[in-house]
């Protein structure tokens, strides 16, 4: 017994309740700000001054400091948790991002400027608080025993709660919704500000159907083969191995007429109802196929093969469930859910209010240039409506997507609570509907979610909370699971494909 006791007197020594959230946050930071900045490097305005043939703004460098505030006569100084939450200020850093403006492929202007700043996450490797002793932490009026992991928003603690959906990028074979039973293959698609629902269905005819964007009901065998598989033998060999599948046999017969994959784009787009020259046709085919398609496999021509292969396997896994070998996945098992935590909820945030700021910065350009001036890219840019965006969504806990209460004021009735609302679990679902097997406890909730904690009433079941020594793992880095795939004998698909 006593060993055990230092075990866990030494564990919560060196760990925190709230050590995932830090992480996250810590992730957002590192990683995930560079990659917005990326998805959005290039801006091209439509309207140009008449004697420029080539006009572009570009964002790289962009880099995060200290939180820090601006007195009333200009001076710019350090600012604690403490002195934010007193003078109900905002606990926040600056923001920096290089911008240059390049004109017929030479670089006009460059230079570093704020576009708004970022609230810090208490306890964080962006926090004046992170590595302090206890002693340091009193003499700046903090208890020591605060975990962090929470905010401050115009002096008011704010915690962003952990939202729980259902796993993006992930073949699930579900029920159709609107009733019958029918089984119906799902995969929602998710890469930066792509997020794409699709879904395979088997109709009366027999015919499978892919459902994705814009683009409805087009059989999937025209799919794979408008992405460059246009052989019979290899999609029957990627979806059945070497078997033969009856199903897709009249799926393939359907399709004998299509021999190419530009006669295949064509159908797929004269389903769609696109109905310009066959050349523009053609071109916005391929822009739907590269970028809607599954985008989280990737956006470029290159990744159609790649594409075509997962299609098939999704299609594998939908003849095989109706064929009664395997059934519907399990939505409640959290193998098929994913936490979104503070970093992945701010990555949504600043992704989309980034776009308002691009959007805007066009806007007062091309007004500019309408009246035959050419202005300098530091008069334009408006870094407090990135701030103030960002500020709102956080007070008033309205988020992008339509969600509402993510953002929620820390109950500090006792330590205790305080603790339980950092560790909270949302669940997107209505609370006004009955979605009875949704608020039941999972046996894969054992470990990871408390099983006694959740509100009574609509929200029994959909609010819950971690459980008590529960962490949660960041999102694995693609590099390092190919590295470990490949140690393990697997190949590349374009290996497979004979490319």
């Amino acid at each position: 017994m006593n060993n055990s006791s230092v075990l866990i007197k030494k564990f919560f020594e060196e760990q925190s309740f709230v050590r995932s959230d830090i992480e996250s946050f810590n992730y957002f930071l590192d990683n995930e700000l560079k990659a917005i900045i990326d998805e959005n490097n290039e801006v091209v305005p439509t309207i140009i001054p008449p004697n420029v043939d080539e006009f572009k703004i570009k964002f790289d460098n962009v880099r995060i400091t200290r939180p820090e505030i601006t007195e009333a006569d200009g001076s710019v100084r350090k600012i604690y948790p403490m002195e934010a939450r007193l003078r109900k200020l905002t606990y926040a850093a600056p923001l920096y991002i290089t911008v240059s403006a390049h004109i017929n492929g030479a670089q006009r202007e460059s230079f570093e400027t704020q576009i708004g700043s970022l609230p810090i996450m208490l306890k964080s490797k962006a926090c004046h608080l992170n590595k302090l002793t206890k002693d340091e932490l009193i003499a700046r009026g903090e208890d020591p025993d605060d975990p962090g992991g929470y905010f401050i928003i115009n002096g008011t603690e704010k915690v962003l709660v952990k939202v729980e959906d259902l796993a993006s990028n992930k073949v699930l074979i579900d029920k159709d919704s609107s009733g019958g039973g029918k089984l119906v293959c799902k995969v929602f698609s998710e890469k930066g500000s792509y997020k794409i629902p699709h879904t395979i269905e088997r109709l009366k005819d027999g015919i499978f159907y892919l459902t994705f964007t814009r683009v409805r009901r087009v059989p999937v065998v025209e799919v794979v083969k408008a992405l460059g598989v246009t052989k019979d033998e290899d999609i029957m060999r990627f979806v059945a191995g070497n078997e033969i599948f009856d199903e897709v046999l009249v799926n393939i017969m359907d399709a004998a007429d299509v021999k190419t994959d530009e006669d295949a784009m064509d159908a797929i787009a004269k389903r769609s109802g696109i109905t310009q020259p066959k050349e523009i046709r053609l071109e916005r085919m391929k822009e739907i196929l590269d970028k809607y398609l599954l985008p989280h496999l990737g956006i470029t021509p290159k990744d159609r093969a790649w594409k075509a292969y997962n299609l098939c396997k999704a299609l594998r896994k939908q003849v095989l469930a109706l064929r009664g070998l395997i059934g519907p996945d399990d939505k409640d098992h959290y193998l098929n859910k994913r936490l979104k935590l503070s970093g992945d909820l701010l990555a949504d945030l600043l992704r989309v209010n980034l776009k308002v700021l691009i959007g805007d910065l066009l806007y007062n350009f091309q007004r500019v240039v309408k009246r035959g001036k050419f202005p300098t890219l530091k008069v334009i840019i408006r870094e407090k409506l990135l701030t103030s965006r960002i500020y709102s969504s956080m007070a008033t806990g309205a988020w992008v997507g339509g969600r509402k209460g993510i953002s929620q004021r820390i109950q500090r009735l006792n330590f205790l609570e305080m603790m339980s609302h950092l560790q909270r679990v949302v669940s997107p679902l209505s609370a006004t509907q009955e979605n009875f097997q949704a608020r039941e406890l999972h046996c894969t909730h054992l470990g990871r979610l408390c099983p006694i904690e959740t509100p009574e009433g609509t929200n029994i079941g959909l609010k819950k909370n971690l459980a008590l020594l529960a962490t949660v793992s960041l999102d694995a880095n693609e590099d390092d699971v190919l590295k470990v795939m490949k140690a393990y004998g697997l190949k590349p698909v374009a290996a497979l494909m004979g490319r």
